[in-house]
């Protein structure tokens, strides 16, 4: 099994305990108030914050969480966050991009190296791995929002590039910088999407075994786990099989 979601499938699969659902606000409203400081605080006027409002609600995120992370990029004593990439192999030789968002440089990155080298992965310099991801615009749509056809002639007619669809639903991939007019676009022709958000798309894939998988998963949870971070993408593949025994 290849492709966009398995990750997230797992993820769901695994349940929304009370504190992973913590720690995704939290990392949620860090982006939403960086997005309206950097940028104004009406989401009409910010894509950037539009695109985090959005994802926020998709993960069924409170609107007073969400009105209160735009107001506290107001206020004089907001955070002022750095925004950085960390790249490296984890388990396998998979390739990782790790998106963090933090007040102190120095711990981050200890803390990144340290979580790489406990389990079975090695920190890179950056642009180590990141040649094997394409960076794009992400837009989601459920398998209700219509059939394979349907959502790729509006996705073409939105300026999307690519589109991958299956049981789960429908993902449209966009130039980077395209991705909020796509979206747009595309509300236009389908609705509002569950998620529009930037990625890396890997290039490449290399194939792990369910031990491998196992391992793989102990590191991006263990990164996940960091608050600090962000995202975390890996360019792994692993059979269907493989995938239902996690």
């Amino acid at each position: 099994m290849a492709g966009h979601s398995k990750w997230a499938n797992i993820q769901h699969r695994k349940g929304k305990q009370d504190a992973v659902r913590a720690k995704l606000f939290s990392k949620l409203a860090k982006e939403i108030t960086v997005a309206a400081k950097l940028g104004d605080p009406d989401p009409d006027k910010n894509p950037r914050l539009r695109l985090a409002v959005k994802e926020a609600r998709a993960n069924s995120m409170p609107k007073d969480v969400i009105e209160r992370a735009i107001r506290k990029s107001q206020g004089g004593d907001a955070e002022s966050y750095e925004e950085i990439r960390y790249e490296g192999y984890g388990p396998g030789g998979v390739a990782i991009i790790v998106e963090a968002m933090t007040d102190n440089r120095n711990r981050t990155a200890s803390n990144v190296r340290s979580t790489f080298a406990k389990h079975g992965g090695n920190l890179g310099e950056t642009g180590s791995v990141a040649f094997m991801f394409d960076r794009k615009g992400e837009i989601m749509y459920p398998a209700g929002a219509g059939d394979a056809e349907t959502v790729l002639m509006a996705a073409i007619e939105a300026g999307a590039e690519d589109v991958e669809s299956d049981a789960d639903g429908h993902w449209i991939y966009c130039a980077d910088t395209d991705l909020a007019a796509v979206s747009a676009a595309l509300e236009k022709a389908l609705g509002e999407s569950e998620t529009a958000k930037l990625v890396w798309r890997p290039k490449t894939t290399t194939r792990l075994d369910l031990e491998g998988m196992q391992a793989l998963m102990k590191l991006i949870e263990a990164l996940e786990d960091d608050d600090d971070v962000q995202a975390v993408t890996a360019n792994f593949e692993a059979a269907d099989e493989v995938m239902a025994a996690l």
